[in-house]
C-alpha cells in the first residue's frame, strides 16, 4: 500500500518517467522486430488515473505500432452481436501493441451496476470471458490486465477538481456522477469479476493509484518487466545534403494566408 506521506517530487517523477519512456521506445522496437502481439487492458474506478497512465505510455511511441482503443456506447447493431465481437477487430496484428482504455470488462462493471445488461448476459460473460482470453493467449497474444484502485476519498477529491477545472470538466460523465452513489455496488461487482477472471493464465495486476505519479511509474515499470525485450541497435542515419534547384522561385508570401500571430 502507498504511504500518502511520501509523495514523489515532480523533479524525481519527471526524471524517472523519461527513463521509462526511453525503455518503452526500446520495447516498441522489439515488438515490431519480433512481430509480437500485445494487448494491455486498463480498468478501474472512475478517476483512478487510467487515462493519465495511458497518455504517459504513448507519449513517445509510434501510433502506428502502439494505439489506444477507447470504444463508446455500443450501437443498436452492436448490441445484437456476440458480445466480444466489437472488440475483436481492434486486436493487434504482428508487431503491434494495443492499449484498451476500458474493454470487454464493461459488462462486469458499469453494465452490471447500472443494469444495462440482463442477469443472463452478465453471467454468460463471466463464464465465457476466461475462455475468450485463453483463446487470445493461445493465438499468440500477450494479454496484460491492470486494475487501477483508488480510495473513495481520493476519487471524490478528483471529481471535485474536475468540476472546478473547465479543461477537465468534460471528464465528468453521467456515469461518473452515478458512480458516486454506487460505490459499494461497484466494489461488489469488481470482487465478483475478479473471482471469475483473475486466472493463472490471465491474472489481474492491481495498481494502487491514490498517488498518480507513483501509480504511473509503477505501472509502466511493471509493464516493461512483463515483456522480455532487448535493445535493438538503431540503423545509422545520415542526412543527405540539401539540393538547391536552380531556377526555382517561391511564390510571393502575400499570396498565402497565414494565421494571426497572437503570441
Amino acid at each position: 500500500m502507498q504511504n500518502p506521506e511520501k509523495k514523489l517530487s515532480r523533479k524525481f517523477y519527471e526524471a524517472e518517467l523519461v527513463k521509462l519512456q526511453i525503455e518503452l521506445v526500446k520495447l516498441q522496437s522489439w515488438i515490431k522486430k519480433k512481430g509480437l502481439k500485445v494487448v494491455v487492458i486498463f480498468e478501474g474506478r472512475d478517476a483512478a488515473g487510467k487515462g493519465g497512465t495511458i497518455t504517459r505510455i504513448t507519449q513517445s511511441l509510434n501510433p502506428r505500432i502502439c494505439r489506444v482503443v477507447a470504444l463508446g456506447t455500443p450501437t443498436e447493431r452492436e448490441k445484437t452481436q456476440w458480445y466480444f465481437q466489437r472488440y475483436v477487430p481492434h486486436l493487434p496484428a504482428a508487431g503491434e501493441m494495443v492499449l484498451f482504455d476500458r474493454s470487454w470488462y464493461n459488462r462486469a462493471g458499469v453494465e452490471r451496476v447500472m443494469e444495462f445488461c440482463t442477469n443472463d448476459e452478465y453471467w454468460d460473460f463471466l463464464r465465457a470471458c476466461p475462455n475468450f482470453e485463453r483463446m487470445l493467449i493461445r493465438s499468440g497474444i500477450i494479454l496484460i490486465k491492470y486494475w487501477f484502485s483508488v480510495s473513495e476519498e481520493e476519487q471524490e477529491r478528483r471529481f471535485q477538481g474536475r468540476l472546478k477545472d473547465p479543461t477537465r470538466r468534460w471528464k465528468l460523465s453521467p456515469m461518473d456522477i452515478e458512480s458516486r452513489k454506487k460505490w459499494t455496488e461497484y466494489s461488489k461487482a469488481k470482487d465478483e469479476m475478479f473471482s471469475y477472471t483473475d486466472t493463472k493464465i490471465s491474472p489481474w495486476y492491481v495498481v494502487e493509484a491514490d498517488d498518480k505519479r507513483r501509480a504511473r511509474l509503477n505501472c509502466i515499470s511493471h509493464l516493461l518487466d512483463l515483456i522480455p525485450y532487448k535493445e535493438i541497435e538503431p540503423e545509422t542515419i545520415e542526412l543527405p545534403p540539401r539540393i538547391k534547384e536552380k531556377g526555382y522561385v517561391r511564390p510571393p508570401m502575400n499570396e498565402q494566408t497565414f494565421i494571426p500571430e497572437k503570441y
